[in-house]
């Protein structure tokens, strides 16, 4: 499902036009990124957390030469599924994957 579909969907799902759905969606997607990338935590209980985790610096190596290489410290975000969803896929994807 792509943000077109989401979109979609939640409008069916609610009666709120997909013009509203779009303008919140946009509003809570920019509210996210801006707080995970200021280095706050975003918690969405039941859905799961956002949050900015530091990659120290560190060697690597070329895994077609073996030579060692210097890889940068970074930022990255980092989605943690909650309980919640987790259990719901979990039991859906079990569901879909039985044998018949």
């Amino acid at each position: 499902m792509n943000k077109r579909e989401l979109i979609d969907t939640v409008a069916e799902h609610t009666g709120v036009t997909k013009d509203v759905v779009a303008q919140v969606l946009g509003g809570i997607l920019d509210a996210v990124q801006l707080a995970t990338a200021t280095g706050d935590k975003v918690a969405i209980t039941g859905f799961g957390s956002f949050e900015a985790v530091h990659k120290p610096a560190r060697t690597a190596r070329n895994p077609q030469n073996g030579a060692e290489i210097k890889v940068a410290e970074s930022w990255a975000p980092r989605f943690r599924p909650g309980s919640d969803f987790k259990d719901l896929v979990k039991e859906s994807r079990s569901t879909a994957l039985a044998p018949a």
